[in-house]
């Protein structure tokens, strides 16, 4: 596949084919709303309000959408261009109905791991839609529902994997699985937790990092032995009334298990295009429900290895603000909406390259914008997040060019270019 693509257009595969019932439309009165605050409008509340999720609410709102946003912490990015918002810990379960029967949002749209997804299922049975469903959302905000469910269920090919409830058996199953391995809890979000564990002597270290890392009260961690890559990617799916639609797919780099570069598209053989789009395509009919997944994907010297899915927009998938018409965002509204994706049309190749915080302050500034804005065919966009962390993202830059190659190179030297500057007393 040539790196320097012009003009692509992806249509769905089954454009042209009867609709089976997952892809029915839920009747043209679910697709006209009101303006936000009147009677009649259409209410989205979302479950997580960071950086995916500030870009998810801003592109409801171009339909009209009225919005609330929900974290954990105050002046989450989303909660800053949302109608309004709410502090709350959603992995409380009573304190997450509640909130949601007063709201009674016509839609319910996680963005985190960290949710009591028990009580999404018992919103949905009552009524309540939930995007897609509340069964994805608790399958893949678990690591070992979606391993199990992807290896044992569906066949797909997956790495060699172990579950460990404490550290005894984590030095079990990495013994077993040999090392390097790689040790992830069960419930944790942009490679929080995730280490390498290169010796038997790691493990402990590895167990630690876990515990530390982990979103949610267990000490349930997942095992997985070393897969000889030569790249990974994430192969965004879109699940509309259209049918199913995937992006190119999109190359990525990732340091500590969080994602630091992307890339679209990502060269790969027709044949491995195919094998990756059969995975897709039956991780996400198994999930059901509308809406964008990202299905992230492991390329070796021979095969296409499932890893991990996640039934939203993805941190990798920043790069489509830049490269094609629709951005994931936009695809993923559009679809939970209940309105058609024809297409999706790659408008130029292109990269993203994140800032990073080295310190946590809550007294700090982004500098360097001037400088990085003065790259050719670059955009910036600043999360505006209220405190840093070391290794949480701050920024992201974006660069589009002929060919993928130039791309990436401008977008790293336009991320090099911003600081997160502390400011001293």
């Amino acid at each position: 596949m040539p790196s320097t693509i012009a003009f692509l257009e992806l249509n769905p595969e089954n454009k042209d084919e009867k609709r089976s019932e997952q892809f029915s439309s839920e009747g043209e009165e679910f697709k006209m709303w009101g303006a936000p605050f009147s009677a009649k409008a259409k209410k989205m509340l979302l479950l997580g309000s960071g950086e995916l999720g500030k870009e998810v609410i801003i592109e409801a709102q171009r339909l009209g959408v009225e919005c609330i946003a929900v974290d954990r912490y105050e002046l989450a990015p989303a909660m800053q261009v949302a109608h309004r918002s709410h502090c709350l810990d959603m992995q409380d379960a009573e304190a997450l109905k509640a909130l949601i029967r007063e709201e009674k949002p016509d839609i319910i749209v996680p963005e985190i791991e960290a949710i009591a997804t028990g009580a999404l299922e018992e919103l949905e049975q009552e009524g309540f839609h939930v995007v897609p469903t509340a069964r994805a959302a608790r399958l893949t905000m678990d690591r070992e529902g979606i391993r199990r469910l992807a290896a044992e269920k569906l066949q797909l090919p997956t790495a060699a994997y172990r579950f460990a409830d404490h550290f005894e058996q984590l030095r079990s199953a990495v013994q077993e699985l040999g090392t390097p391995c790689v040790v992830k809890p069960l419930m944790s979000s942009s490679g929080k937790g995730q280490s390498v564990c290169r010796t038997l002597e790691d493990a402990e270290s590895c167990w630690n990092t876990a515990l530390e890392g982990a979103r949610a009260k267990t000490t349930r961690v997942i095992v997985e032995a070393f897969v000889p890559f030569e790249s990974e990617i994430t192969l965004l799916t879109v699940r509309s009334e259209s049918g199913t639609t995937f992006c190119p797919p999109i190359g990525h780099i990732q340091k500590d298990g969080d994602y630091v570069e992307s890339w679209q598209p990502h060269g790969m053989t027709d044949k491995q295009l195919s094998e990756a789009q059969d995975i897709a395509r039956t991780i996400t009919d198994e999930l059901g429900g509308y809406g964008l997944f990202g299905v992230e994907l492991f390329l070796t010297a021979d095969s296409v290895i499932f890893s991990e899915v996640s039934p939203r927009p993805h941190d990798t998938g920043m790069v489509t603000m830049i490269t094609q018409d629709l951005s994931e965002f936009a695809l993923h509204v559009r679809a939970i909406l209940g309105f058609p994706v024809p297409s999706v049309t790659l408008l130029t190749p292109g990269a993203s390259a994140t800032l990073k915080a080295e310190v946590a302050t809550r007294d700090f500034a982004i500098s360097g914008l001037h400088d990085a804005l003065l790259l050719p065919r670059t955009q910036v966009r600043v999360f505006g997040k209220p405190e840093t962390k070391p290794g949480r993202r701050m920024a992201v830059a974006l660069s589009a060019a002929e060919d993928v190659e130039t791309a990436r190179k401008t977008a790293k030297e336009a991320a090099n270019m911003l600081k997160v500057e502390v400011n001293h007393v």
